[in-house]
């Protein structure tokens, strides 16, 4: 017994059992770790950053430090609660929890002037909607990179007649030091807001006692001072790193694009074929990250155009029409025309199917839904129509907008004073290259009837998109709204007046647009995307990217965005045809007799639930419904500094993440550190003198073979 006895005990104390266990002790406390760190945090996970872009000259949006800018939170409901925060508190640095009615441009000057007493801002957002307008923009959206210029209609330049967005306070274009979070979730809101009132709150005019609630915001940004700048840095080191760091990526998508008569994608058309655009834009933004609704500044026209589009493909004759039609829908117009700046320059260099040359007449869809009365104004430019030529073009197209209009009572087309220019618009990239016959049909006559243009609040209340609460889902997607009414009339409108334009004559009274598709749109793009329609004309890879909210359109530097990829299969689904093609033989076409690639677009999607709801019919669609890339020309040919093209770009990060926890006083974390650094050295004095020591305190065992019996 003596000798098992003895051999245990010189086991326990080998160094590899003593590793082992030390190993155990490890691993628990790792797995404990999580455990603490959920209760000593409370991660805030609806939220939405404000990030940086760059262009050729300076920087936007808001960073934080490296590690995260944390600060005691101070909730300011009204104007005079920010006293606290700029000079009274006595625990500075503040993260401030404002409220939305108060994100204006005069609150964000007195806390950009006290940076060091602001941590950060987490922004909630106004129930309802600010009703004065709020939108963060500047007054004279893309200016410099329309027509006008110093040098070709000057007193047109800069806005100088008209601030188009008067509402404008230009917040989106500023730089920020500190971090700034969109609260996107009540539940979470009210969360710090308890907390707030749980420990933060002063009593009597007096200091609150520690411990105190603090929010720690982490939106570090890796890009500096310019796109120059950091394009550089980023061609450097991807020159000369085997793993480069690129900070920076251009701001970029596709734009979608199709055609009434199908033409030779890889090719050219012939120099005196006829061409109408129609054109619109896809994108949008807002004050926040990937927070773009975009329901006027975008939505609203895009799917009138789309409805457009399928009233005008089901005219018997159009395949005779001596003109072709082109629509298409542009991306990243937000950021200096990314998307039509880079069709003109492909355009221009014939890596386009059609050329400038090509172009009879060009009509744009812009803001449509917050018509006053019947009135949709007609836009056009006063420089170009200079040209007595041009000027007749115009006129023919006008005279053909307003004859359309006349079968629709809902829709009355009015000129504007033919010395008023043009509002933002892709129109103006064209016209820069080239004189052609354009207009922008838009539902204002001067400045914009959208008071929260590019801002969080345009969504589908903006343009007056609501449901009876007791509908299902189902019910709320297919129920027809007055808006989509009034939109349905505009792309009647619209698509009348494309068929006369064309050349076409006899079946004009007979294209109509369908509200239900409209409404179907809006409810998707605005409502919920995650629905049965959606569902039916998307490919099935694409099934994630449908939420169970509202689609964003900001054009980001992934691409294709999500909207991008709807629009494309939306504009598929109502312009293609189905074909009989199996799976196999849609995806690869070439081998089919009398199918071609070159002049269509196969897909194969999803398809209408079967009669019992049970499962999916997945069909081929045939259409001419394509994407062409919409990145601006100055990355193309390296001119980073350009001030011809779009230069933005958008900054990278390793993490963005919001939290909220309790913090102890300055003195307690000194004694705290103290004490520990105490214990610290108390361990390493016991430790040194246990091993000075060890042939005294710890016996060697003896051999097995010793002992004696």
């Amino acid at each position: 017994m003596a000798t098992a006895a003895g051999g245990f005990v010189a086991n326990l104390g080998s160094p590899g059992l003593l590793h082992l266990l030390s190993f155990f002790a490890l691993l628990a406390g790792l797995c404990r770790g999580n455990s603490v760190e959920r209760k000593i945090y409370i991660p805030l996970n609806k939220t939405a950053p404000c990030v940086r872009l760059l262009n050729a000259t300076h920087q936007i949006g808001c960073h934080s430090s490296i590690s995260g800018d944390t600060g005691v939170i101070h909730v300011v409901e009204k104007e005079e609660d920010l006293q606290w925060v700029l000079t009274d508190g006595p625990n500075p640095p503040y993260v401030v929890l404002l409220e939305g009615t108060l994100f204006t441009r005069k609150v964000m000057e007195k806390l950009k002037g006290s940076t060091s007493r602001i941590a950060g801002l987490a922004v909630s957002l106004a129930k309802p909607s600010p009703p004065s307008g709020f939108s963060p923009s500047v007054q004279c959206p893309n200016d410099g990179f329309g027509i006008y210029s110093n040098s070709y209609g000057p007193e047109f330049a800069h806005c100088g007649e008209i601030q188009w967005n008067y509402l404008g306070n230009g917040l989106a274009y500023e730089d920020f030091s500190f971090p700034i979070f969109l609260l996107e979730d009540e539940n979470e809101t009210n969360v710090i807001k308890q907390c707030y009132r749980d420990h933060n709150l002063n009593q009597n005019g007096s200091a609150p006692a520690f411990p105190l609630c603090a929010m720690q915001l982490f939106s570090h940004m890796h890009a500096v001072i310019s796109t120059v700048t950091c394009m550089r840095r980023s061609s450097i080191q991807s020159t000369f790193s085997i793993n480069p760091e690129i900070v920076c990526d251009p701001l970029s998508d596709y734009n979608v694009w199709s055609m009434l008569k199908p033409i030779n994608a890889s090719g050219t058309i012939e120099p005196d074929d006829r061409v109408v655009v129609a054109a619109t834009q896809l994108d949008s933004r807002s004050f926040f990250w990937n927070v773009a609704p975009g329901a006027e500044s975008a939505v609203a026209s895009f799917v009138t155009q789309l409805a457009a589009a399928e009233a005008l493909h089901k005219a018997p004759d159009v395949t005779t029409l001596p003109h072709n039609v082109m629509f298409v829908f542009f991306q990243g117009e937000t950021f200096d025309y990314i998307g039509s700046s880079r069709m003109v320059y492909d355009m221009e260099k014939g890596k386009f199917p059609i050329r400038l040359e090509n172009i009879d007449s060009f009509v744009e869809l812009k803001q449509v839904a917050l018509r006053n009365s019947l009135e949709l104004w007609m836009h056009t430019d006063p420089m170009s129509q200079k040209n007595e030529s041009v000027q007749n073009q115009v006129e023919h197209l006008l005279t053909t907008l307003q004859k359309s209009g006349t079968g629709v009572p809902a829709v009355v087309l009015r000129r504007l004073n033919q010395s008023q220019p043009l509002p933002p618009s892709s129109l103006q990239r064209f016209l820069r290259a080239r004189n052609i016959s354009g207009v922008v049909l838009a539902d204002h006559p001067t400045v914009f009837h959208n008071r929260y243009y590019q801002s969080i609040y345009d969504t589908a209340e903006n343009i007056n998109v609501s449901y009876p609460e007791w509908q299902s889902p189902e019910e709320d997607l297919n129920f027809v709204t007055d808006t989509a009414k009034a939109l349905a009339d505009v792309a009647t409108v619209l698509g009348r007046a494309l068929y006369q334009l064309a050349g076409g004559t006899k079946f004009s009274d007979n294209i109509q647009a369908d509200p239900q598709t409209v409404t179907r749109l809006l409810y998707g793009f605005l409502v919920r995307a995650n629905n049965s329609w959606f569902q039916s004309f998307l490919r099935q890879d694409l099934r994630s990217i449908l939420g169970d909210g509202p689609l964003q359109h900001y054009i980001a530097v992934s691409s294709p965005t999500n909207t991008t990829y709807i629009v494309q299969c939306a504009l598929a689904n109502l312009t293609g045809e189905v074909t009989d093609l199996t799976r196999e033989q849609c995806q690869d076409p070439s081998k089919v007799p009398n199918e071609n690639k070159d002049l269509y677009e196969y897909t194969w999607v999803q398809g209408p639930m079967n009669s019992n709801q049970t499962d999916r019919l997945p069909r081929c669609v045939r259409s001419t419904a394509r994407l062409a890339r919409a990145l601006s020309p100055a990355f193309e040919l390296g001119q980073w500094g350009s001030t011809e093209y779009s230069t933005w770009t958008e900054s990278r990060w390793k993490d963005i993440s919001a939290r909220i926890f309790l913090i102890a006083s300055k003195e307690l974390e000194f004694v705290t550190l103290t004490v520990g650094f105490g214990v610290l050295v108390f361990s390493l004095i016991i430790t040194y003198c246990i091993n000075a020591k060890a042939d005294v305190l710890f016996i060697a065992p003896r051999e097995p073979g010793a002992v004696s019996f």
